[in-house]
């Protein structure tokens, strides 16, 4: 993993929350530069702790002691501040905007190694390693439907679920919201950010029966995973 200094200068201090979650965007600019540029201008007010590019390189921009401004208004299983309990990373993607596509091998080869060295060094369990869509249903679509989840569950980052049962149409908010979801955000916008993370292959914001079965079948290993620990 090649790695350099990048350093940004939008961050402050975390508070008193510690790091529990991972989140994962997509730059969503036409090239690396521009969004490099954006993620150090002091008026943009964004950023993240790295940047990969396309070609696997590393861009450590913001101390991960540090928080970085990364989620924007963002929920998740009760917390509203994401950023100050999260580590923020940017994949170089032009993103559905400027032309979606698939991620280079080389950058999900990178991103690999620098999320199980996180982990190795944080308590964050699997079911808080997150894309933006995740923690802002509403607002943003990234790292989308093309982003590897299968993949990086596959090498200990992140959940993939099994089917389970399927719990029935009425129960899909209410099992949404025990997983971590908004409870407050619409409810198309919310099953469209679960199906672009854990049912690719087709996003429709529709709650179908093979959708509302992945959802149980996650929730059954998110359980297992906090009952283990307890």
């Amino acid at each position: 993993m090649k790695r350099i200094e990048w350093p940004s200068p939008n961050r402050d201090e975390r508070g008193s929350a510690g790091v529990d979650m991972l989140v994962l965007h997509y730059t969503g600019m036409a090239s690396a530069e521009e969004a490099l540029a954006r993620l150090c201008d002091p008026t943009a007010r964004v950023s993240a702790h790295y940047m990969i590019d396309e070609g696997g390189l590393v861009y450590a921009m913001v101390p991960e002691a540090q928080r970085a401004w990364h989620a924007g208004v963002s929920y998740w299983a009760g917390a509203r501040d994401i950023n100050a309990r999260s580590i923020g990373i940017e994949l170089v993607n032009p993103g559905h905007e400027f032309g979606y596509r698939a991620f280079a091998d080389a950058q999900i080869a990178a991103l690999t190694a620098l999320c199980q060295d996180i982990l190795g060094r944080h308590f964050i369990p699997s079911w808080r390693v997150l894309g933006h869509s995740d923690v802002a249903p509403a607002r943003k679509d990234d790292p989308g439907e093309l982003f590897p989840w299968e993949q990086m569950a596959l090498a200990g980052i992140g959940l993939w679920p099994a089917p389970g049962d399927d719990p029935g149409a009425a129960a899909v908010s209410a099992l949404l919201a025990r997983y971590g979801y908004d409870p407050q955000a619409p409810l198309e916008k919310v099953v469209t950010a679960f199906q672009r993370h854990f049912r690719p292959s087709r996003v429709d914001g529709v709650a179908d029966a093979e959708t509302r079965m992945m959802l149980l079948g996650l929730i059954a290993l998110r359980d297992a995973e906090e009952g283990a620990r307890a």
